[in-house]
Formats: structure tokens, sequence, C-alpha cells
């Protein structure tokens, strides 16, 4: 055992860095550990040079895979059908992600669609004829919080199973515009633990991209040319931190593109140090950050409406973090226990709670990104 753990497997070499190390090392391929004149993990030389002697990573680059991912290419074709790719992170768990995530996908498939922008108000568009093409906006959303998959209870699809065809997988659906998938419909149970390593975890994420058909029965329904996107937002819940989980995604799509990342918090200073770290990753990895959603900012009694601070923004929260770094400040949602009861029954709060001061937020927060991303 204490031979292997001194020599990490190939994947873990490449994978095990630390963030701003790999962000350095990827024109080059060079390890942060590399020594002076190391020909790159990608070169032929790899692991044989005689800069490689005395390296501890010479034994993995030399029986590494040389050259670029041939699954990349695969990738890229399944992804050419999906318009805009979001990401929802943050520093730290715990901070409402998946829920966000979930709400983001019910409005922008359902409810949030038909709303009318000022532009489309100046072309003379009835809100009659902009709900009906708005209405068609197909959403994906995929979970790769491998280890704590909540996506499935939240939508409402706890028990639910893929299927497998000629395609590939098919996602689960929701409803007719919007589908998900997750490492939940997987397990044998939902107390199954998933005990993986990086490589792992990498793999199921590559197969989430390759091996799912995200277009199932659209193409059939749809004349659009086979080049045009057919689904309008993948929104991707990802696991807190910055580890094996972010850095795939990020290489991954990296030739189909991201359109941005959603980074949320909570008001107080121990959240905000997190997220930052969450920024210096996207600025490192060039991921266009669209803003920050402060998240738990205050309850909202269901009752009274009454409101209190929960978390207290002892340094200004999330809107002063904004002002700081030059970044948007797409808003605050208040806690409604009403929340949690919605996520348990897998329904969506925005739907069966209108009137709560907390929907108002979320709605508000869904136009800022819409607005953006569109």
């Amino acid at each position: 055992m204490l031979a292997v753990q001194q020599q990490p497997t190939p994947a873990l070499a490449s994978t095990a860095l630390p963030a701003d190390s790999i962000a350095r090392a990827l024109p080059d391929q060079v390890p942060e550990n590399a020594p002076a004149h190391c020909p790159g993990t990608e070169s032929e030389q790899a692991g044989k040079a005689d800069a490689c002697a005395g390296c501890p990573n010479q034994d993995a680059c030399a029986s590494a895979p040389k050259g670029p991912d041939p699954d990349l290419p695969l990738i890229k074709e399944r992804m050419a059908r999906i318009k805009h790719k979001i990401l929802i992170m943050s520093g730290k768990g715990g901070v409402g992600k998946s829920t966000f995530t979930a709400q983001l996908g019910w409005a922008f498939s359902s409810r949030f669609s038909g709303h009318l922008d000022a532009a489309t108000e100046e072309d003379g568009k009835h809100a009659g004829e902009e709900e009906e093409e708005e209405m068609e906006k197909q959403v994906a959303i995929m979970d790769i919080d491998i280890c704590g998959p909540s996506i499935p209870t939240i939508l409402g699809l706890a028990g639910q199973s893929i299927h497998s065809t000629s395609q590939g997988w098919s996602p689960v659906y929701v409803s007719d515009n919007l589908c998900a998938m997750s490492i939940g419909f997987l397990l044998p149970s939902a107390s199954s633990a998933v005990i993986w390593r990086g490589p792992k975890k990498n793999g199921l994420i590559k197969q989430f991209l390759k091996d799912v058909d995200w277009t199932a029965g659209l193409e059939e329904e749809d004349s659009t040319p086979s080049s045009e996107p057919l689904i309008d937002y993948m929104l991707i819940d990802t696991p807190p931190g910055t580890s094996d989980e972010h850095l795939s995604i990020v290489s991954y799509l990296k030739e189909s593109g991201i359109t941005g990342a959603i980074l949320l918090t909570t008001p107080q200073e121990v959240s905000l140090q997190d997220v930052r770290k969450e920024i210096s990753f996207c600025r490192k990895m060039n991921v266009p950050i669209l803003g920050i959603v402060e998240n738990m900012a205050g309850f909202v009694c269901p009752s009274c409406t009454g409101y209190s601070e929960i978390f207290y923004p002892s340094t200004g929260g999330a809107k002063a973090l904004c002002e700081e770094l030059g970044l948007n400040f797409l808003g605050s949602i208040p806690l409604d226990p009403r929340i949690g009861k919605s996520c348990d029954l897998g329904v969506s709060f925005t739907d069966e709670y209108p009137d709560s001061p907390a929907t108002k937020a979320y709605l508000d927060v869904i136009e800022s990104v819409r607005r953006l991303v569109d």
C-alpha cells in the first residue's frame, strides 16, 4: 500500500494538484513538483527524458496515455445541441445550490418563461405570442455532486431509474421540457454511499456528458437543423469546493464552451471567505462569472411575514463582496421554512407559495439570470 501511495496512478497525478497549480500547468501540462526542463505529461518523452530522472511523477507520466482525450470530440458533439451551459457553484456546502438549481430549472421551463421584457414590448409582440414562443424552452439539469446527490429528491424524482437506448442513457423527465441526470438514479437505494476516488468521479461526469442522450425524443418533434441547439439551458449542480468534479467539468466543456457560473453564498463572512476561493477558481480557469446570489438572507415568517436576520452580514454580505470585486450582485433570497418542505415533497416552491416574499426574491434573481444569459 505504501508503494501505491508514493506513486499515484496516472489519473490521480493529473487531477490531485491544487486548483491554482493546475491552472498554471494546463498550457504545458507540467506538474507543480516537476523538475526543470520537464517535457510535459502530454509529450512522447514524458517519463523518459533525462530531466525525468528522479522525478516522483516519472512512472506515472511514462505509463499515462499521450495526446488529447479521444472522448472530447464526442462530448463536443453532444454539447453542441445545448445552447447555454451554466454552473451553479459555491465555496462551501449547505448554502442551497441544489435548491436554487431546481427553482431555476422550473422557472426557465415554465412559469417565468412567459414574462415580457421591455425590448419585447418595444417590438410590439403580444404577450400570448411571447409566451407561446418561450414555453418551448427546453431545460436540462445535470447533478455532478457525486457523493451527495439531492436533485432527484428536490425535483420529485426519487426512486426513478434511467433507461438505456441505442443512443445512450435517457435522462429522467420532470415535465415535457425539463429533464435531469444524477448518480442518484443509479444507486440501489437512497441510503447507498458513494465512496469513490477522484478518477472514478471524473469518469462518471464524462459519461453524463458523452453517453447521455440529452435530446432524446426532441429530434423527432423538432425540424431544427442538426447543427442547431435543441436544449436552451443546461444547469450543472456542482459539489462545494474546487476539486476533481469542478476541474473535470471545466476541462470537458472547454471546447464546447461554458456560458458562465452562478455563485451562491450566505451573508456571513465564513461563507464569503469560501466563495472568494470559488471566484479565484473561476478566474484562473477562465469561467465567466454571471454573478453572486445571497441565499438565506434573513428569515421571513410565513404567518406574519416578519423579517429577522439569521446569518449576520458582518462584512456587508454578498453585495459588498460584489462591489469590492466588480461582480454582478444578482439578489438576496430570504429563508422560508416552506422552501425545505417543498424540496422534501419534490414540488416547485415558487408555484406552491406565490405570495411568499421568498418567491418574489427567487423570481427577481431568476429574471436577472435570464437577462444576463439571453
